[in-house]
């Protein structure tokens, strides 16, 4: 038999190595009432901290701050407020046409009355300056376009108040209202709804879905429980930050599906654990002790693990990422408190009760005892499944590994682009101004490159340089300058094709590099997109070696293994390749764009693709520290290599499937959004979630550990020591001693640890 160490001085006889987790133990157990009656009061207070929480969002945050078209965008908005317009009111006069005398009596008296009222800046329109661009082909329709100034939040609070007076009918006009801040408004208030609409899908399905898992419809409501906790107080939190700082209204999302997905997930954990401990006739307070011991803390080390995932977005400069991660983190430190504060002390107080109103016994009139489903049958499917890939470990390595990297090669052709109204439906009142503009007109009213110059210059040389800019590549016509006081002008460029498009972003290029006698800065749609890819390109190697040193560290310390830490990164990210294949082959190719109901574009939103790795990526991280923690517990115990990985995916397989078809359809549902963005976010996540727990957690993972050996656990001895030490184990024993040799362990106390819960 091998032999178990005693507890160094100080530590807990039960294990864990430290009077911290016992203290933690006592803490949260010593007054269960009390602790449950403060979460109730606090959850209350969150209520109230982040009401109103989406009014204060924005919708925007793709731009770098410190770019150049940052810069010329907000000098133009100070020193000419025309050339940025962010309103548009589309005028149609009908078979008259906008010529007719009826049709521009009406369309400057509104565009007199829209430049009268407050906080609308720089109105001009087809009647005023007679441009060909604010005119439609058929001449039935003009544009009079004007700037709202102030922040976000501010300028749609202008815009709420002045749409309903200029929506609709005037005299024998009719207008309808587009524009950047228009859009904006209109997926703000899309979102929201669509959040709403999400939650009411997810919460139902979830329940339904853990009463499965469980049995127990009161088991069921416990990590509904946490979720519920965690998302209300992401909420608050969320409210506070905004008075510092923007936040993205679609960081609301991730908070929902995070919230109810890891609360999930580490409520499962733990209640699983519990009614194991349960099981071997332990009384509820020393079940819940040895549950924080051991599953409480692969919670806590799978939160640090996850949040550190998404903590890495902060190294971007757009607030769009940012927001994701202020959202992630948050949501993941409030889901594993609840989970190991709130869940401990109700199930003191539930005890063997956690079983109560077992709805299975309506289908199934005999059960089998609790104890015996534990002890015996339960989960052994998944250890002969781990067996039979380990007896044909090549072959499963090998297919699956290459399978995965053909799911995830048509991203090789992703091409990157920005979000435009084509996010929104078809039927988006914004959006369908915007297809008439993008459509009719022989320009896209606001749609182009604007070039800011600033320093003394001639009329000649100004003149020199229009005619130079027309020439450039990309670049159809050029117009301007328009003159102001101090130096300064600005030049109006439309570009070739769309107007993000590769030829735009080619004349962005041309622009910056052509000389001039005064100092340039160029700005625009397709500008701003140059911007984000190249301070995206600049900061995506940090955020990657944040989460890859990291992980690396954590899942060493989880382990003591140099060799599992690389696995980890390596097959979390393979488990990421299907996702995003799919991401470039349904939404920039636009396969099932009909049954999806969203519209193609050719390109993914520069942004997608990050936020997309690190939220899977630390899901991911989140089933694959609770596999491995299962595993090294029973490793130290045994050392028996291949018996501790059919012991991992015995005693994790199911549970991290059920978490996973969970967290998927809580994704799932996020997917049904109108917005095109939150629907693949959605719907990519949910395929990186599925595939990481039913193709790499019990596929690649037992092939390649089989593969590896008893290499699998080789530290040098320096790292071995510093594990010994500082390292984190799930282990119910404290045990810094190497495990014992494979030789050394006794059948019988193979077959007593193969039934160990």
């Amino acid at each position: 038999m091998a032999e178990v160490k005693k507890s160094p001085p100080g530590g807990d006889p039960h294990g864990g190595g430290s009077r911290g987790a016992g203290g933690w133990t006592r803490f949260v157990t010593a007054r269960p009432r009390l602790t449950l009656l403060v979460a109730l009061v606090l959850t209350a207070l969150a209520v109230l901290a982040g009401g109103g929480v989406a009014d204060r969002m924005g919708s925007g945050g793709w731009e770098d701050p410190a770019a150049e078209s940052t810069y010329a965008t907000e000098a133009l908005e100070r020193r000419f407020p025309g050339s940025q317009p962010n309103l548009l009111l589309l005028v149609d006069a009908g078979p008259a046409g906008v010529d007719a005398p009826a049709a521009a009596a009406e369309a400057r008296r509104l565009a007199e009355r829209l430049d009268a009222e407050p906080g609308v800046d720089g109105v001009g329109s087809y009647w005023s300056t007679g441009s060909p661009a604010l005119r439609s082909e058929d001449g039935r329709k003009a544009v009079i376009a004007a700037r709202i100034a102030g922040e976000e939040n501010d300028a749609a609070a202008v815009l709420d108040r002045i749409a309903p007076e200029y929506r609709g009918a005037h005299g024998t006009v009719d207008v309808s209202l587009g524009g950047s801040l228009a859009v904006r408004h209109e997926m703000q208030v899309t979102i929201q709804e669509d959040l709403l609409r999400a939650e009411l899908i997810a919460l139902p399905l979830t329940l339904v879905l853990l009463v499965m898992v469980f049995g127990s419809a009161v088991a069921a409501l416990l990590p509904l429980g946490v979720g519920i906790v965690a998302i209300l107080g992401t909420n608050a939190v969320l409210r506070g930050i905004t008075e510092f700082t923007d936040v993205s209204v679609f960081a609301q999302n991730l908070t929902t599906a995070l919230g109810l997905g890891l609360a999930i997930d580490y409520a499962l954990f733990v209640v699983r654990r519990y009614r194991e401990e349960l099981a071997t006739g332990t009384d509820a307070y020393t079940a819940v002790r040895t549950t924080l011991r051991t599953a409480g803390r692969t919670v806590l080390f799978s939160a640090l693990t996850v949040a550190v995932s998404l903590a890495a977005m902060l190294v971007f400069p757009q607030y769009f990422l940012r927001s994701f991660a202020y959202a992630g983190i948050a949501v993941v430190l409030l889901a594993a408190t609840a989970a190991l504060t709130l869940l401990p002390a109700a199930l003191v107080l539930l005890g063997d009760r956690v079983d109560a109103l077992d709805l299975r016994r309506l289908l199934l009139r005999r059960r089998a005892p609790r104890k015996a489903a534990v002890d015996g049958g339960e989960g052994a499917g998944w250890a002969r499944g781990a067996a039979l890939v380990m007896r044909r470990a090549p072959v499963f390595a090998v297919l699956t590994t290459a399978g995965l990297v053909l799911l995830g090669l048509p991203f090789l052709d992703v091409r990157l682009g920005t979000a435009d109204d084509r996010q929104l439906p078809v039927t988006a009142s914004s959006r369908v101004v915007q297809d008439q503009l993008r459509d009719g007109f022989p320009g896209n009213p606001g749609g182009g490159i604007t070039v800011l110059a600033e320093g003394p210059a001639t009329p000649a040389q100004y003149a020199d340089y229009r005619e130079r800019i027309t020439t450039l590549d990309g670049v159809v016509r050029a117009d301007g300058p328009v003159t102001g006081a101090g130096g300064h002008a600005y030049f109006t460029v439309t570009p070739e094709g769309e107007a993000v498009g590769a030829e735009a972003q080619r004349a962005v290029a041309e622009l910056r590099a052509a000389p001039a006698p005064f100092e340039t800065s160029v700005t625009g749609q397709a500008a701003v997109l140059v911007d984000s890819k190249d301070a995206l390109a600049e900061r995506m190697p940090w955020a990657a070696a944040i989460i890859v040193v990291v992980t690396l560290l954590l899942v060493f310390l989880l382990t003591g293994s140099v060799l599992i830490p690389v696995q980890a990164v390596v097959l979390n990210a393979l488990s990421l390749t299907a996702m995003f294949g799919a991401v470039v082959w349904v939404f920039q190719d636009g396969h099932l764009s009909g049954l999806l109901g969203f519209t193609p574009t050719g390109d993914i939103e520069t942004t997608l693709p990050v936020l997309m790795f690190c939220v899977a990526f630390g899901l991911s991280m989140d089933y694959g520290v609770f596999l491995l923690s299962r595993i090294k517990e029973e490793y130290d115990a045994t050392g028996d290599h291949e018996h501790s990985v059919r012991f991992g995916l015995r005693h994790t397989g199911g549970l991290i499937t059920a978490a996973a078809v969970i967290l998927a359809v809580v994704m799932v549902a996020i997917g049904t959004s109108r917005v095109t963005n939150t629907k693949m976010l959605g719907l990519g996540v949910a395929l990186a979630v599925l595939m990481d727990a039913m193709v790499v957690r019990s596929l690649l993972v037992p092939s390649v550990m089989k593969l590896t050996g008893r290499l699998t656990w080789w530290a040098p001895g320096p790292l071995r020591r510093f594990h010994d030490r500082f390292g984190i184990s799930e282990s119910d024993a404290y045990n810094p001693s190497p495990p014992p040799r494979v030789e050394e362990v006794s059948d019988k106390q193979r077959e007593m640890s193969s039934l160990r819960p």
